[in-house]
């Protein structure tokens, strides 16, 4: 360089572990998560690590299981990320959109619904996300492939995700129509 200037040291945000759960319901349920899961991992400072299995489970409402409904397509990724929290609420946010997620009914029907359920143990509260997700120790859709991709894995102020998972009593089976 001339002149005798330096270039000025850019701090990068280290990689943290996280982890994300992916459920479709409506429409063509496999391609959408797999599409959905390529384009998370195409965003810069997201790593997707693992993918879990596909799983299918009864639509749940607020009311509880509702057979009648579209039966979801789940999986869980192990990824590694430079985004803040926040940054990638925004990007899983913005795969939602791009995959037609409509926010009209709480737990609706959606063509995709992705969560944070861990974001490097941490937890925090606020209007727009809680960690880890609220409902994520419950959720055997999320339990169940979770523990399929890291069979260690805690789940920060609930305990070992295989503990957990053997506890849920949702009803999930491993899809037999594609894995990822």
């Amino acid at each position: 360089m001339s002149g005798g200037v330096r270039p000025k040291p850019q701090r990068l945000r280290p990689a943290v572990p996280g982890v994300l759960a992916f459920g479709a319901n409506l429409g063509e349920r496999e391609a959408t998560l797999r599409a959905a899961l390529a384009a998370l991992d195409s965003v810069p400072g997201i790593r997707i690590d693992a993918i879990s299995p596909f799983y299918e489970t009864p639509a749940l409402k607020p009311a509880g299981v509702d057979h009648e409904a579209p039966a979801y397509l789940n999986a869980v990724a192990r990824i590694h990320t430079t985004l803040d929290p926040l940054s990638l609420l925004d990007a899983v946010n913005a795969v939602e959109d791009e995959f037609g997620r409509v926010r009209e009914e709480r737990w609706g029907d959606r063509t995709i619904d992705i969560d944070i359920v861990d974001y490097d143990g941490r937890t925090s509260s606020d209007d727009r996300l809680t960690l880890p997700h609220p409902r994520a120790a419950e959720r055997g859709f999320v339990m169940v492939p979770w523990l399929a991709v890291d069979p260690d894995a805690v789940l920060t102020g609930h305990g070992r995700v295989a503990d957990l998972a053997a506890r849920v009593t949702d009803t999930v089976t491993l899809y037999s129509g594609g894995a990822a």
